[in-house]
């Protein structure tokens, strides 16, 4: 009986000793598995892929984003580039998970399968907490709309890029552009609202600000305390050439963070006043801070006004044009239209169509 009992002793501490074991695996588990980084930018690093990336100086970079719902306005601008330039053009492209597989598609199956690119997946947990879900146009608020703000952390090997919206096409070659000496302790240079005289009498048909007037909320004390003549001529952030080392040196991204989760608490640059909540803070963080392009380099406001059209002239010389605005020209009504469907590429899928006054597709 003693031996009998003994061994019961001993088989109550294995199954409590098992027991424990089986306890702190399953806490263990709970406590190892992963979460939902916010502060990582990038997404799944196998839904990448790319070609024949390069570091060559003679390679000209280009970030550029693709949406499900605007992919192949990305195409339309990624052949306007190669058809005009005989550099080294690499692509990044910048997409959201559910676009990854539509993109690789449509770039392999079409005209344009020889381009150099690299496709990266952004992940829009970083941006909660910093955009207000308030905005007279909403698709603005798409996470792609701000990528520009995070260049430096998307995983890009080369020191400087141009970054281009996917609503403009290249007339020139994007060398020149590239190529654009920036100032001492510039980390970008963009196009002010004021540098080309036959936008002016655009923007005043259209009722469009070139100025910081029409994006900060002046009665705010927080934009008072920057001390920024709302006369000072504004910029769009949707063509622009970057120095990502020092971008990364001066903490831009950080800047441009902190702005967004003020604007949440203060509302400080109103949608209502600005048409969009991405450009308000690069205004702020780059005034007086940017070297200036040429302004041919960013011929825009075409996508505000049916109504309102550039000169012939005007449109021959320009080395970029950007449909800004809700009036895109893949859809109708839209002006100039048929420049930018020059270099329209057709979706293998078929998913991305056109919309003209004379037919459905």
């Amino acid at each position: 009986m003693p031996v009998l009992r003994k061994l019961n002793q001993v088989l109550v501490v294995l199954l409590l000793l098992l027991l424990y074991l089986i306890l702190h695996s399953l806490l263990l588990g709970t406590s190892s598995r992963p979460k939902p980084d916010r502060r990582k930018v990038l997404g799944d690093p196998a839904q990448t892929s790319s070609t024949g990336e390069s570091e060559d100086d003679d390679v000209i970079p280009v970030v550029t984003c693709a949406s499900v719902e605007r992919v192949g306005a990305t195409m339309a601008t990624i052949n306007s580039i190669v058809s005009n330039t005989d550099a080294k053009v690499f692509f990044y492209v910048v997409t959201l998970r559910d676009a990854v597989k539509l993109t690789r598609r449509y770039i392999e199956k079409s005209k344009l399968k020889g381009i150099q690119y690299k496709m990266l997946e952004f992940n829009p947990m970083v941006l909660q907490g910093k955009v207000k879900a308030e905005t007279s146009r909403p698709e603005l608020l798409h996470p792609l709309n701000f990528v520009r703000f995070y260049l430096p952390l998307l995983g890009i090997s080369h020191e400087r890029v141009v970054y281009l919206d996917d609503d403009v096409i290249i007339q020139s070659d994007i060398k020149d552009l590239y190529n654009i000496k920036l100032k001492s302790g510039h980390a970008a240079a963009f196009a002010t609202d004021c540098d080309l005289p036959p936008s002016h009498e655009m923007v005043r048909s259209i009722g469009m600000q070139t100025t910081y007037m029409g994006f900060l909320d002046y009665r705010k004390q927080e934009v008072k305390d920057l001390d920024i003549n709302p006369s000072d001529c504004s910029f769009n952030p949707g063509v622009f050439v970057a120095d990502l080392k020092e971008w990364k040196k001066q903490k831009i991204t950080k800047q441009l963070e902190q702005w967004m989760e003020e604007n949440v608490r203060k509302n400080i640059y109103s949608s209502a006043m600005a048409g969009g909540v991405a450009t308000p803070p690069m205004l702020i963080v780059f005034h007086d801070r940017y070297t200036t392009l040429d302004p041919l380099w960013h011929v825009r406001h075409l996508g505000w006004s049916p109504d309102a059209r550039y000169s012939e002239s005007v449109l021959r010389e320009a080395h970029l044009l950007h449909w800004n605005g809700p009036l895109k020209p893949w859809h109708y009504p839209a002006v100039h239209w048929e420049l930018w469907e020059k270099w329209f590429v057709p979706d293998p899928s078929r998913r991305f169509t056109l919309t003209r006054p004379d037919r459905d597709h």
